[in-house]
């Protein structure tokens, strides 16, 4: 199979989706590899570590797009992309159709095959293409909030670990899943008051052996997040439903109870946010504030780390996508079925049900299409 990757064009996204290395991989399993010149430079990875793995180098985007059967990228892709659908094409990437419906009518209308790493769930409930992000972007809310509280960008001047006689910042993390986790590690490390929600009791009980007493743990409801955000320095919107739009849990009103200076940082910014006032952000103008509250809603947080988290997501990503490669898309969800969970499209139709729920469109079940 023809293999390609080209250079990401979304505002201020570093990441690529195949390294090297992974070029390697490819070519030893008798692929060949088209990579866009320069695709690579934003992640620390040259055009000539490409060429020695293997690769065949590539002047422009088009020419890529037009000369593979399966197209390897980072991020969704952007309207000026979408001339390069068709009905031949694999697209193997992060989707989040369920935030972004001209994409879904593009891709259906093309034919081509859309497989999402945020909806691929393993037997055993993982989501192991979304969690290495996911792991990045958690920690990262943290570092991000702390910076926007201090009062040069708009925030309140706390700091989160207060010093000896000062009060520590209270940081609230609404969602307990891999990204709320990660936030709590680091902001538990950084001497913070967390406090944690969600509606899973078992998920709770788990987040209370790993930190003990360091943690507040809480029943996720309208009434918990209330109470917790109004005292809340930094509040963290950490909500997961695999391929779904993620519930606006973070209501408009709460925010007049908040402290002047305060900071939300929302994660699920990429399945359409957690919060009722959040709209997407970039990393060259990442906040803006309502009602006193600072908002930074970044879609692609992890690309601001970008060597670490390209290699990060093509260690997830590669024995996923070698099984495609060589099987193709059909026989690879014969042979493994838990590839059926990543296909969001397929000749037109739309395979993912939470994709198709949120926007009261017809599902059909990939089962019945191989």
């Amino acid at each position: 199979m023809k293999v390609g990757c080209v250079k990401e064009i979304k505002n201020r996204e570093y990441r690529v989706g195949l390294i090297p290395d992974n070029v390697k991989s490819y070519v030893n399993a008798g692929h060949q590899v088209l990579i866009e010149r320069g695709a690579g430079l934003g992640s620390g990875f040259t055009d000539q570590e490409y060429e020695k793995a293997g690769a065949v180098l590539k002047d422009t985007a088009k020419e890529v797009w037009d000369g593979v059967d399966m197209m390897v990228k980072v991020k969704e892709p952007l309207p000026e992309e979408y001339p390069y659908f068709r009905k031949d094409l694999l697209l193997y990437t992060y989707l989040h159709l369920a935030a972004d419906r001209p994409l879904t009518d593009a891709m259906l209308a093309s034919g081509m095959h859309g497989f999402a790493y945020e909806t691929l769930i393993e037997k055993d409930g993982s989501i192991p293409l979304l969690a290495p992000m996911s792991q990045i972007a958690g920690r990262l809310s943290i570092q991000e909030g702390a910076k926007y509280l201090e009062k040069t960008f708009g925030g309140s001047g706390v700091l989160l670990s207060g010093v000896p006689g000062t009060p520590k910042a209270n940081v609230v993390i609404l969602g307990g899943g891999t990204v709320g986790t990660n936030a709590c590690k680091i902001a538990v490390g950084m001497g913070a008051n967390v406090t944690i929600l969600d509606i899973s009791l078992p998920r709770l009980a788990y987040l209370d052996d790993i930190f003990g007493a360091r943690i507040q743990t809480l029943v996720s409801n309208d009434a918990n997040i209330e109470n917790s955000v109004k005292n809340a320095d930094l509040v963290i919107g950490a909500v997961l439903i695999p391929g779904k739009a993620a519930p606006k849990i973070m209501k408009e009103a709460y925010l007049k109870e908040m402290r002047p200076g305060s900071v939300i940082v929302d994660v699920a910014v990429d399945q359409g946010g957690c919060c009722e006032t959040t709209k997407v952000t970039y990393h060259d103008d990442p906040i803006y504030e309502v009602d006193g509250v600072v908002h930074y809603c970044v879609g692609n947080m992890p690309g601001a780390v970008p060597r670490t988290s390209t290699i990060a997501l093509t260690n997830a990503t590669l024995p996923y996508g070698l099984l495609l490669a060589s099987h193709g898309l059909e026989e690879a969800c014969r042979t493994n079925p838990v590839l059926i969970s990543g296909v969001n499209t397929y000749d037109g139709k739309l395979t993912c049900k939470n994709v198709a729920d949120s926007f009261g469109m017809e599902y059909t079940d990939l089962k019945s299409l191989l």
